[in-house]
């Protein structure tokens, strides 16, 4: 199987399991994947579910839920495989046909790649399918299914938007930007106020795009991306659509922001950012709601708060881009389909999923689910519980096309012309040896 692909509350209260070493739970992980596969036993044995995990900062919270589970379920075990460079793991256990019987991934491009090969089950007539935001699912939608199917489940989702610190605004009595004006109203006012807009950190390429992902969502709204892989490489400037024909304004609207960011952003880091924000240095961060952990790990006290991008001069076209941070699926053939739909459906129970969420600082795709009071999280929940999320855009974008060093560059040199045509031609070349071309 080949791939083009792109790159970067309280709890309820238990005894906590002993963590072993990072490079020891990997090894144990995949040689227990590796093996023949889940056991299971006849009668009134236990059924044993092998449960792909990928994120390792959720191994313990999916420990508590596990435990939670076979208390209810004293007829299933669930064994937790949390392994690194998932992607690639699970493409070698599906080669050799040792599906997990329940997993978890990042809804990235590679995600919807393997749907589309029809090697995940078919969700469209399970209930819990019906519990779930439909804006959520559409964004996997986007990324790929099997035809007719619906092959995996949004279980919490990110936010990427403008990070701003609220006590700023209030003291320059500033309010959040419904515009693209009145968002560079705010930053010159900023400016005259002596406090710097935002803080870049271009000396890690990949921080440019949150920015782009935000503003070029709105280009690629429709059918954008399904029409350049149709162009395939006949993409460019006189094609129906292409970066150079769509993308234009949408970059420059990025150049733009980064003109209001501190000297000496292109030698500064994400941490670096991080640490700027959390000390009241500057007002906003052109980042998501992955940062504000980090950010209260250095100032617990931080009032900060997200908005989106407002690319638009009417205040009723804002959208939040967000991602699936996490989806469940299981195996298209896994033997033991009515054990480990059982446990699926307990995952997506509302106070599971909420806690969950809250612990991960993510948003809860069940309808109704309760979002945890950190503000950064209460700010984004007008746009899920009206539908106006997108997904990220780089996730439509071939990974061999170095989509973070080419934008770093333009952030560099401003060249908008010469960046927009980088990205067409290095479409078209992947289009003229992979076909059809798809993202990552």
């Amino acid at each position: 199987m080949t791939d083009e692909t792109i790159r970067p509350t309280p709890h309820r209260k238990r005894p906590r399991a002993k963590r072993r070493t990072a490079a020891a739970a990997a090894s144990v992980a995949v040689s227990a994947l590796l093996l023949a596969g889940c056991s299971a036993g006849g009668g009134d044995e236990v059924v044993t579910l092998d449960f792909f995990q990928f994120k390792g900062e959720a191994l313990q919270d999916f420990t508590e839920i596990i435990a939670d589970f076979e208390a209810e379920n004293p007829d299933i075990k669930v064994i937790q495989n949390q392994v690194a460079e998932a992607d690639t793991i699970i493409r070698t256990l599906l080669v050799k046909d040792k599906a997990p019987d329940v997993i978890t991934l990042n809804a990235n491009g590679g995600f919807g790649r393997l749907a589309q090969a029809g090697v995940f089950y078919d969700f469209s007539d399970e209930p819990v399918l019906d519990t779930i935001n439909p804006a959520v699912q559409e964004i996997l939608a986007d990324l790929g299914n099997a035809e007719g199917e619906v092959n995996g489940l949004g279980y919490v989702n990110n936010a990427n938007g403008i990070i701003y610190n609220q006590q700023i605004f209030e003291e320059e009595g500033l309010e959040v930007p419904e515009t693209w004006d009145e968002l560079i109203a705010v930053c010159d006012a900023l400016q005259d106020a002596g406090i710097v807009p935002f803080y870049g950190t271009l000396a890690d390429s990949w921080t440019g795009l949150p920015s782009f992902n935000a503003l070029g969502a709105y280009p690629a709204q429709g059918d954008f991306f399904d029409q350049m892989r149709e162009e395939g490489e006949n993409v460019g400037p006189d094609a129906e659509v292409s970066f150079q024909k769509d993308f234009a304004e949408a970059m420059e609207q990025q150049f733009e922001l980064f003109s209001y960011t501190q000297e000496g952003y292109r030698g500064k880091t994400y941490d670096d950012g991080n640490a700027a924000f959390a000390n009241g240095e500057v007002a906003m961060l052109m980042q998501g709601i992955w940062a504000i952990s980090p950010v209260k790990a250095i100032n617990p006290d931080i009032d900060a708060a997200i908005f989106p991008y407002p690319a638009t001069d009417d205040p009723d076209d804002r959208m939040l881009v967000s991602g699936v941070d996490v989806v469940v699926t299981m195996g298209e053939n896994t033997p033991h389909r009515e054990e480990a739909l059982r446990f699926i459906d307990y995952l997506f129970e509302k106070d599971v999923i909420e806690e969950f969420a809250a612990s991960q600082n993510m948003v809860p795709s069940v309808e109704g689910a309760e979002l945890s009071d950190d503000p950064a999280i209460q700010s984004v929940k007008p746009y899920f519980d009206e539908g106006r999320i997108t997904g990220f855009i780089d996730h439509q974008i071939p990974p061999s096309i170095p989509l973070a060093a080419i934008d770093q560059q333009f952030l560099f040199d401003g060249d908008v012309e010469a960046a927009l045509a980088t990205l067409d031609s290095e479409w078209s070349k992947v289009a003229a040896r992979t076909i059809p071309v798809t993202g990552e």
